[in-house]
């Protein structure tokens, strides 16, 4: 019985991957609202919104941390997009 879970996990695990492997990194000084609210989980329209305003006022992110001065982005949920957010190259 062991043996049958340890397969059948190892399976998920790697029937998982591709998933896990495509997921897109958004840029945050590129992406548009629409980008921003379809791309990252518990960023809506009002706080994609937010995002392009705070990026229209203040300029390019120099800092992902810079995210949580944005109004509904806290630390928590910065913490959790962190990976799948990028300040782009140039």
């Amino acid at each position: 019985m062991k043996g049958f879970i340890r397969k059948a996990t190892l399976i998920l695990m790697l029937l998982a991957l591709p998933v896990i492997a495509t997921a897109e990194v958004v840029n945050i000084n590129k992406a548009d609202a629409q980008t921003l609210a379809s791309e990252l989980k518990g960023i809506g329209a009002s706080k994609a919104e937010a995002i392009i305003r705070f990026r229209q006022e203040h300029g390019s992110f120099t800092s992902l941390d810079q995210l949580t001065l944005v109004p509904g982005v806290g630390d928590k949920l910065l913490s959790r997009l962190r990976p799948m957010l990028s300040l782009g190259s140039d």
